[in-house]
């Protein structure tokens, strides 16, 4: 059995291939990406741009399996069509690939951003309203995949993972940010503590797809992956803390002055706060969804919340996480 991993040099990508070369260390793993990333030969690099149609010189079987984290995902950062271009086009040509070859299963990582920016708690019944250009690319992405599975349901598995905000080692961006931010006492509350912020360790989440992967289940599965129940902002600091030997205040000030401050500083180039008027923004909207669904499923949480903080401060020799 092959395993196809279309985005593998990204942050779950990595993780995903080092937890395939150690469960299946026998079978072969392409990473199929833009950019190559050093696994320590454990995968095959390919060279693939999933906006164009996927040609690969290599044997391919119905057997095989196709994970597809293949994004622009970062909001800010993109002009809005290359979210279309790459998330769009990319479902296309990768299920495209899938339907040639007679693959059978595809797990596809999409986002909770089709939901929309809103307070109310999400569930996998809630209707999708994206209001961003991420958003609509990766509901788009969804229904993309979805018709590849009803072409051949009685055949085809289709796993869609919708993740909070997901962190551990490598990761680099909200929680990153968030540490660093309070290490630096640059960290506010922006009028807020409560607001609610779903996440997953990235190790957790990896072991979920290989869970769900393995099950022979013809059909759609959609699920929300998140701790149950998630954590405010201020449960997240306090935890991050202390799982890294931090003491530190918090102070909390108005929404308003803070993001008029983050224009300020970033109209004068200060990148290296990691302010942005938008990320001020996110932080006072709550990204409530439901993860009783994945909590239900049967798989066993390899870490509760503060397990896994303290699990990615040790990968990083518990000097910091980054």
């Amino acid at each position: 059995m092959n395993y196809y991993i279309f985005g593998g040099s990204g942050f779950i990508g990595t993780h995903l291939i080092n937890l395939l070369s150690q469960k299946f260390g026998g079978s072969n793993i392409y990473n199929l990406d833009i950019v190559e990333n050093n696994h320590s030969g454990k995968s095959i690099f390919i060279y693939c741009d999933v906006r164009y149609e996927i040609t690969l010189n290599i044997p391919v079987t119905e057997n095989d399996i196709i994970f597809n984290f293949s994004a622009v995902h970062t909001t800010p950062g993109h002009p809005d069509h290359e979210y279309f271009e790459t998330n769009i086009k990319g479902a296309e040509n990768v299920t495209a690939f899938a339907e040639q070859f007679n693959i059978k299963k595809i797990l596809f990582t999409s986002s909770i951003a089709p939901y929309g920016a809103s307070e109310e708690m999400k569930t996998e019944e809630t209707l999708p309203m994206p209001n961003t250009p991420y958003g609509i690319s990766k509901f788009v992405a969804e229904k993309i995949h979805m018709v590849w599975q009803a072409k051949a349901e009685s055949e085809r598995q289709l796993t869609v993972l919708r993740p909070g905000v997901v962190f551990g080692k490598g990761e680099n961006g909200n929680f990153t940010r968030l540490y660093w931010g309070i290490k630096k006492n640059r960290f506010f509350y922006p009028g807020r503590k409560d607001t609610v912020k779903a996440s997953i360790y990235v190790k957790d989440l990896v072991n979920f797809m290989l869970y769900k992967i393995s099950r022979d289940k013809k059909n759609i599965e959609i699920f929300n992956c998140a701790y149950e129940p998630a954590f405010t902002i201020e449960e997240i600091s306090n935890a991050m803390m202390k799982a890294t030997n931090m003491n530190r205040k918090i102070y909390k000030i108005p929404g308003g002055l803070l993001k008029f401050a983050a224009g300020i500083i970033g109209a004068m180039g200060g990148k290296s706060f990691g302010i942005h008027p938008d990320r001020v923004n996110k932080l006072m909207i709550s990204t409530n969804i439901n993860g009783e669904k994945m909590k239900n499923s049967g798989y066993q949480f390899l870490y509760t919340f503060d397990e896994a903080l303290e699990d990615w401060f040790k990968d990083n020799d518990k000097r910091f996480l980054k």
